[in-house]
């Protein structure tokens, strides 16, 4: 059976909540320049999660507004936003250190065309007077755990922007593992591309207004992201006092000043060693 219609499409906001909901509690994240940016005001403190920003900002808050607003503290897309307690602050070449050597669990990204293989595209139209935007782009499409995209799902002549294949210059290839528009969600696992739910109409609608190969709910289990921090938990003797980011042997990345208190994560497949900012000295280890 096709999973059940929604009365209308999401608002931008529902989308944006929808995302955060999804957002598995202790996840490092970056979010995108554009509607990604607009996730971070959804999340919830239960959830732990940490957002990364490119210009060199690890525990980025919700959006500035009013008297929140410091110039001087912005995230990548130049937005006004907020801090956590346990902010840390870097070089930006630190910053992309940390992208490119696998250290942040999920990133939402816009995008202007998603193959149903996963390839990404949002740098660039190709068009001849196109302003080149490059940005962290493709550090973060190829250096995250999980790519998402955050699009409209329509261009404004009415083509899906899910392809067959990419015409635009390609960002990554195979990296992206959902699609969220406010007409629906996509999984993308194995060169193929999945309904995982639609929005004001019925995946069978939606998948013929698409006019692409893709598979309705029924024909691939759902899924959902898989909890990247498993294991136990055990006691610090002391609470660390400093920021320790310790990725991969190829990366460049040292350590950087934090307040004193911390909470240890070690990410299994590459001996990752991080230490977050908390009031407790229990310290996490996976």
């Amino acid at each position: 059976m096709a999973a059940p219609a929604t009365n209308a499409p999401l608002s931008k906001t529902e989308l944006a909540q929808l995302i955060a909901a999804d957002i598995e509690p202790g996840s490092f994240v970056n979010l995108g320049i554009g509607q990604p940016t607009s996730v971070s005001n959804y999340l919830r403190p239960e959830q732990d999660v940490t957002l990364h920003t490119e210009n060199g900002m690890l525990g980025m808050g919700p959006e500035a507004h009013g008297d929140e607003v410091d110039e001087d503290l912005i995230n990548a897309g130049k937005i006004p936003v907020t801090e956590l307690p346990g902010t840390s602050y870097f070089h930006h070449g630190d910053s992309f250190g940390m992208m490119r050597g696998g250290h942040l669990d999920v990133c939402v990204m816009g995008a202007f065309q998603v193959s149903t293989g996963g390839d990404l595209a949002n740098w660039s139209t190709g068009a001849p007077d196109a302003i080149p935007a490059v940005g962290g782009a493709m550090d973060l499409a190829i250096g995250a755990r999980q790519t998402w995209v955050m699009m409209t799902l329509f261009a404004k002549d009415g083509s899906c922007k899910i392809v067959p294949e990419l015409t635009f210059p390609p960002t990554g290839l195979a990296c992206v593992s959902r699609v969220y528009t406010v007409d629906g969600v996509f999984l993308i696992e194995n060169g193929r591309t999945t309904i995982r739910e639609a929005f004001g109409t019925t995946p069978e609608e939606l998948r013929e207004r698409m006019g692409v190969d893709v598979d309705l709910p029924d024909h691939h289990p759902q899924l959902r992201l898989p909890r990247l921090h498993l294991g136990q938990q055990e006691r610090c003797e002391t609470a660390p006092h400093a920021l320790l980011f310790r990725p991969h042997p190829l990366s460049e990345v040292g350590s950087f000043p934090l307040v004193p208190g911390g909470s240890v994560r070690r990410a299994r497949h590459d001996g990752a060693r991080r230490v977050r900012a908390t009031r407790s000295v229990t310290c996490r280890v996976w």
